[in-house]
């Protein structure tokens, strides 16, 4: 069985800044992690092989610092890590960055393919998917459990707002999965010595011949015009008395302000 999990390196939100002026991200200094549904998913790989045999592979689209994300994948457990890699891949939407991941995997083959349900730092949700959707295989969103796996398909649970669904699909497949699906190991000290030796294959816009009309940049029908801090409102007011007299004032405020 060859399952890939597609990572992500992202900044770490407690450490977010936007700078006032250009209402750009400010990265100088941030620390950069493992996307954490990202961590889920590579323990579900994990799991998986445990189960059937087979290889895990963790793959990332990224500049070379990248190789930190990819190392603390090794740390964990996985045979092979791949850096998708290439100044022609800068200025990539979720379009051109699905297109770039699917050309790679083409070229690595997979049997199942992992991805977090989405990246903490733009929250689209978009790129699993759409990955599926260039690959032209099938796709689950939202996995909470994976009941059984064999060579010719796989069950899921798929997490829903009442309660889950039983899903049942044929390979290869792509699944995106949540954080109830699993509590993400440790990686041991084996295997950090292990991760620092390990080599990491990197791939280019050339490798996976892919043209410059579909990737970076060009490739992406959209792109982000700025980003901007929320405006934070410190209106406020507090209510005094017993608790059936606090209870009573903020029914009438509620009802002033047509909340109820």
């Amino acid at each position: 069985m060859k399952i890939i999990v597609c990572i992500k390196q992202v900044p770490d939100t407690a450490e977010v800044r936007i700078n006032p002026e250009t209402n750009t991200l400010i990265r100088d200094g941030v620390p950069s992690i493992i996307n954490p549904y990202d961590l889920h998913a590579l323990e579900a790989g994990l799991q998986i092989r445990e189960l059937v045999g087979g290889s895990v592979t963790a793959l990332t689209m990224g500049p070379p610092q990248a190789e930190d994300a990819l190392r603390e994948a090794l740390s964990l457990g996985i045979d092979h890590a791949v850096l998708l890699t290439d100044r022609a891949f800068s200025g990539a939407d979720t379009w051109a960055t699905a297109f770039a991941l699917s050309k790679a995997i083409e070229n690595l083959g997979a049997d199942i393919i992992l991805c977090g349900k989405q990246a903490i730092d733009g929250d689209t949700a978009q790129v699993g998917p759409e990955i599926a959707a260039f690959l032209n295989i099938p796709h689950i969103a939202y996995i909470r459990k994976i009941d059984s796996v064999q060579e010719n398909g796989i069950v899921v649970q798929r997490l829903m707002d009442d309660g889950y669904d039983l899903m049942e699909s044929s390979l290869p497949v792509l699944l995106t999965v949540v954080k109830e699906i699993n509590v993400p190991r440790m990686p041991s000290l084996k295997g950090k010595i292990a991760a620092k030796k390990a080599e990491i294959q990197h791939m280019t816009a050339s490798d996976i011949q892919a043209g410059d009309d579909d990737i970076g940049l060009k490739g992406s029908p959209t792109q982000v015009k700025n980003i901007f801090a929320p405006e934070t409102t410190k209106d406020r007011k507090m209510i005094d008395g017993t608790n059936e007299e606090k209870i009573a004032a903020l029914l009438e405020e509620l009802k002033a302000l047509r909340c109820l």
